[in-house]
């Protein structure tokens, strides 16, 4: 049994079993891949997929707890690698985060800029996605840390801790009806048809709840997950746009009225995470202080041996997060 041999396996897996897919992903041949994959299963004298002739249809019962411990031997060989990195120089290689257009757009340059004065030798990449993809990411070795603020439980299997708290506001143009209002309630909102995020990207199911609750039903006449692009369309007219608070830019977006929605929505909290076992290097605990003030080393080693939510919540009983 080689190293690679399990690499290719959980390639397969990531790559919905496709192994033409898989092997694009690991710049090799597909019947490389199917050659090593042949060569496992006659050495474990087990199938660890089902097939259709030359396609993959299903894991098999046995294929899933090999696979399993395949992740692992191999989220410990990369923890190796890390380590030996970490002893030659501490203040060189990677980052890798995965997060949604706002966090990126908005939250993370100035900690970026920081980050990149202080470690100017650690290479940092940036991945935009949906909260499913972010975890994926995460959860196949593929990124060092997710920051995410929808579907959490997507999330379980990661370390996730609270960074800060933010609310939406309502973007108009100026001169628009609303704008004149002393009060604004959902029923004043949903007069206007909306134009907010795409169902899954930063609380949209908790907009839903809102309008549910008050048993209102919006017209939601566009959608994105970038909130560059509904303030695009809100400026074309399309309806009243829906936006995290910190997406609005005073010069930037003069022609345009933020209206203050933090009474008619629920809080959300954007937390940052990573995969439980994961060597974290000296720069990955300083990125999160960077990002979070509250997120110091010693409260982060805490984090990594707590095993229930209620230690973590435990954790953060007393820290007051920042509001945006």
């Amino acid at each position: 049994m080689k190293l690679q041999q399990l690499r290719y396996l959980t390639a397969i897996v990531r790559n919905n079993l496709n192994i033409s897919s898989a092997a694009e992903s690991l710049y090799t041949s597909q019947p490389g891949i199917s050659k090593q994959l042949r060569l496992l299963e006659e050495e474990l004298g087990v199938e660890l997929f089902n097939r259709n002739g030359k396609h993959l249809t299903d894991i098999t019962p046995i294929g899933r707890q090999i696979i399993a411990r395949a992740e692992k031997i191999l989220h410990e060989v990369n923890n190796i690698q890390i380590l030996a990195e970490e002893y030659r120089d501490d203040r060189r290689g990677s980052l890798s985060i995965a997060t949604t257009h706002t966090q990126a757009r908005y939250a993370l340059p100035p900690v970026i800029r920081t980050f990149r004065e202080r470690y100017p030798a650690v290479t940092l990449q940036v991945h935009q996605g949906s909260p499913a993809q972010i975890a994926e990411l995460v959860q196949s070795g593929s990124v060092d840390f997710a920051i995410a603020t929808e579907s959490l439980e997507l999330f379980e299997d990661l370390i996730m801790m609270p960074c800060y708290i933010w609310y939406r506001c309502i973007l108009v143009p100026c001169g628009h009806p609303l704008v004149n209002l002393e009060y604004l309630t959902l029923h004043d909102i949903v007069q206007y048809p909306l134009v907010t995020y795409v169902f899954g990207f930063t609380g949209k199911s908790q907009l839903d709840e809102a309008f549910r609750n008050a048993q209102l039903k919006p017209m939601v006449a566009f959608t994105a997950t970038d909130a560059d692009i509904i303030k695009t369309y809100v400026r074309l007219g399309m309806g009243v746009g829906i936006v995290a608070r910190m997406a609005y830019d005073p010069v930037h977006d003069k022609d345009l009225v933020q209206l203050d929605a933090s009474y008619l929505f629920a809080a959300n909290i954007t937390k940052i995470g990573f995969r439980r076992g994961t060597f974290l290097r000296c720069y990955m605990y300083d990125f999160m202080e960077l990002f979070a003030p509250h997120l110091t080393r010693e409260r982060v080693r805490l984090m990594e041996r707590s095993q229930t939510p209620e230690e973590v919540e435990k954790l953060f009983d007393k820290v007051t997060l920042p509001v945006f």
